[in-house]
This record gives structure tokens, sequence and C-alpha cells, in this order.
């Protein structure tokens, strides 16, 4: 399959004042609260495990776009930018609903502008839907929604982040088809993003089929994946649980495939399921311990891919 699936560039936010954040523990249920107290430890070793993880990128010849986050105290989570904007083939840029009022302060409007002005990527379009946010509907970017850039599906689970109306509004906009279902945890709790349960490559797919319940949920999603031309490496919960589901294959500077996962996640996989992957991709890990635990993201969270086309004259450093 074509190498479109996986960008060649990543922007991440470095954050100022990570953290376990209350208001959005009660949709996700990998958060988990004690020693949340401990505010300074839990920032230090942040700091530490993005910094390893941007170093590990580039050490893989991945570019790597860096901001810094605001420096507000209420502002925990700015080190997932891929919920608040995507970035498309055709110059697209979506900036999304999100339903924690204290994520709603992340949205960055300069950083586009950096990506334009600086970094020479073209945007055709910025189309805002944020204001859904009103009406209280939610798409939390390429967190909601697992997007195949290739055969042009949205994969998307229902859950309070993830409004099927605005998948579908989404979906129209970028000439998609639409392939929801419902997925949960061992509690029978939605999942609170698609991508914690689900990654697409080009050439395969990492994709917990046990927590869709519904056998018809679940046989069309392993039917769309099959017949999209990818590999299924299928996980447990027990391991979707330790982030295995939260990858995300890109393209290094030799034009070779790179998957990212966290250690957590690479030391749930069993040998096999490596060696598959190993078949496709050089793998790529990092700890990032303190991350997963207080805030319930891993690595695919951690990155937006920049798929925007660059100005012909475009030239990047790392």
């Amino acid at each position: 399959m074509s190498g479109d699936q996986a960008p060649m560039a990543v922007m991440m936010v470095r954050p100022n004042h990570f953290g376990y954040n209350q208001e959005t523990a009660a949709s996700n249920s990998f958060q988990q609260a004690e020693g949340k107290e401990n505010l300074e430890e839990i920032r230090t070793k942040a700091l530490t495990e993005f910094d390893g993880l941007l170093l590990a990128l580039k050490a893989s010849g991945i570019e790597v776009i860096k901001f810094s986050s605001v420096d507000r105290e209420d502002t925990s989570d700015t080190i997932f930018p891929n919920n608040w904007v995507s970035f498309h083939p055709d110059g697209k840029v979506i900036i999304y609903p999100m339903m924690a009022p204290s994520r709603r302060l992340e949205r960055r409007l300069d950083f586009i502008t950096a990506l334009e002005k600086e970094h020479l990527f073209e945007v055709s379009e910025i189309i805002d839907i944020s204001n859904y946010e009103e009406e209280g509907a939610y798409l939390e970017g390429t967190g909601s929604m697992v997007l195949d850039y290739v055969s042009k599906i949205v994969y998307a689970n229902h859950s309070p982040r993830t409004s099927p109306m605005l998948v579908k509004k989404v979906a129209e906009l970028l000439g998609y088809e639409v392939c929801q279902f419902g997925a949960v945890d061992a509690s029978g709790q939605d999942i609170y993003h698609t991508n914690v349960m689900m990654c697409i490559a080009g050439s395969f797919a990492v994709v917990c089929l046990d927590a869709v319940e519904n056998p018809n949920g679940r046989v069309r999603l392993e039917t769309s994946l099959s017949e999209s031309g990818h590999e299924l490496i299928k996980i447990s919960r027990e391991q979707m649980n330790q982030f295995a589901g939260n990858m995300m294959e890109l393209r290094n500077d030799k034009s070779k495939s790179v998957l990212v996962m966290s250690q957590s996640a690479y030391d749930s996989l069993t040998s096999f399921q490596l060696q598959t992957i190993e078949k496709y991709s050089i793998i790529v890990t990092t700890p990032i311990d303190t991350i997963e635990k207080y805030s319930g993201g891993s690595v695919r969270c951690m990155m937006a891919g920049v798929y925007l086309p660059r100005k012909p004259s475009g030239t990047w450093e790392q």
C-alpha cells in the first residue's frame, strides 16, 4: 500500500504544566490519580519523558516541529495537540471541539501560522468546528477518529467525546467513508478515544477487537480493515490497557516506515506480534510511564501528524 498513511513530520507541544486533570478523568478510565498531588515531581518526570521521545524520534530521522505550551496552570493536557487540530494532504487544517473546558485553552492558531511561515507548509483552508462545543457536541481530532488516509475511511468509537454527527461532518469535508462502532473497557465504560484501541499503518493495523462486544460491529470493523489491505495484529484488552493500540506510523528521512510506541506498549506485545510489525516497520520505543499514568494517553496522542503539502522551496532543520 501507499506510504501516504505515514506523515514525514509531526507537531509536538512541550508542556509547561503537565498533571492529572480531574475534569477529563470522568470519561478517561486510563487515568490514575494515585500520587497526583506530587505536582513538581510529576511535571519534572513528564518533561524528561517528553524530551526522551523527542530525541528518539529525531535519532530515527523523523522531522519533529516542537512548540511550547501556554504558561497556565490550568492547561495540564497541552502535550496532546492531536485532539484540537489535524493537518491533511490537501492543505486543510481542522480545529476541533473538545469536551473539557480546560482543554479548549490549548488551541493555538499561531502554531498553524508558524507551520506556514517558518516551516513552509501549505495551508489551503482552516476549518474551525469548535463552535459545536456550545451545543454539547465534541470531536477530539485524531484521538476520536483514526483515519485511513489511503483508503479514505474514518474509524470512530462511540464515546462522550466523539459525536457521530461530527464524525460524519468531517468525513464529508474530507471525502471519506465512515466506520463507526462501540468499544468498551473491561468494566463496560466507553473507550474515550478510538486511537487508544487501534492504529492504522500503511500495511497493517493494530486493533483490540475484544473491546467491540457487539458481534456485528466487530465483524464490520475487522472486515473493513482487512478489505482495505491491512494485515491485522489483534491485541487483547490487557495489551490495550498498556497502550499497545496507541501507536503511530511515521516516515523518516530515508522514507522508511517507523512505528512509534511507548515502552509499556512494547513490553506488552508478544514476540510474534513484534515480528509481524517488524516485517513492515522499524520500531521506536521510549518510556513515558508518568505521562501514561496521569493523563491516560500515550505516544500517539502526543503527535499531530503534519500531512500538509510542502512549498517547493521548503527546507527543514531538526
